[in-house]
């Protein structure tokens, strides 16, 4: 099974980016490194839905509880997953991380709202990274991650949580920047065709320890798209230093040939930093 990590700075090691992992390459990060819930936005009543847990690498992780705010539960299992099924009482539920803070939040919608006669695709992004989760939304997914088949530019992706109307999916491993061919399976039965513009994201800073009032420039170049892409950058340690614009900040890259976009640093105390840097959601109705 595939795995990854965001664009993350670390100023022990410059970056970390696309990196695809192997389970069997590496231990597996332990339940206490939980910090990401992805939760699928639409569940369906009574119907299987799939949920994953990541730690702040993007490493998917076994072994961590989520509690529901109606008293269920699920523990992922040896693939960062957890299989359960939706409550039966439409409505809005919540899920957490068992010691963590961040609630996150799902709808409960019938059986008969989220029908339909095949795969349909109502919003997918315009832009999504070659080496980051991105979601689709539609009608009739398999619940069962696994018993969907995604591909994009004919090769196979991982569904990393899902609900019959909505996937988190991670392009796979070798995948090239620019148009990409997506096609969603689940059974017997397969969406039309939809394209999704991909681009990769390289990360280029001074990658040193911060000092109290030292600045930093984090700059991402954007290949792919000539186009302007929404960024958000979480500061991870931020005792160690602030970043301009809030937390997160949130900015769009400039275009043009020379694709672009900078992050301002300044240090608190001497320490390493850490900030990760993803595209914003961008959903809109597919396109051929």
């Amino acid at each position: 099974m595939s795995r990854r990590c965001i664009l993350t700075l670390v100023s022990l090691c410059a970056l970390a980016l696309a990196l695809a992992i192997s389970s069997r390459a590496q231990q597996p990060p332990p339940a206490s490194a939980a910090r990401i819930l992805l939760l699928p936005r639409k569940i369906v009543s009574g119907e299987h839905a799939t949920l994953a847990v990541l730690d702040v690498n993007g490493r998917l992780t076994p072994s961590a509880r989520v509690d529901f705010s109606n008293g269920d539960h699920v523990t992922t299992d040896t693939t960062g997953r957890g299989l359960f099924v939706a409550p039966l009482n439409p409505g809005t539920i919540s899920a957490v991380i068992e010691g963590r803070p961040g609630r996150v939040y799902t709808t409960i919608l019938s059986p008969t709202d989220a029908s339909a006669p095949s795969i349909e695709v109502s919003a997918a992004p315009r832009v999504a990274s070659i080496s980051d989760r991105f979601e689709i939304s539609g009608r009739e997914f398999c619940g069962d991650a696994d018993a969907n088949k995604v591909t994009i530019a004919s090769l196979p992706a991982l569904v990393l949580a899902s609900s019959p109307m909505s996937l988190v999916v991670l392009p796979p491993a070798g995948l090239d920047s620019g148009n990409g061919t997506v096609v969603i399976g689940c059974g017997k039965n397969e969406s039309e065709r939809f394209s999704i513009r991909f681009v990769e994201l390289t990360l280029e800073a001074n990658s040193s320890p911060l000092a109290p009032g030292d600045h930093r420039t984090l700059t991402v170049r954007v290949k792919g798209t000539t186009g302007k892409v929404p960024l958000e950058a979480h500061n991870l340690a931020p005792d160690i230093a602030d970043l301009a614009n809030g937390n997160p900040a949130r900015i769009s890259s400039s275009g043009g040939e020379d694709n672009a976009a900078q992050f301002q640093l300044t240090g608190k105390q001497r320490g390493n930093f850490v900030v990760s840097i993803r595209l914003l959601p961008n959903q809109a109705a597919p396109r051929p």
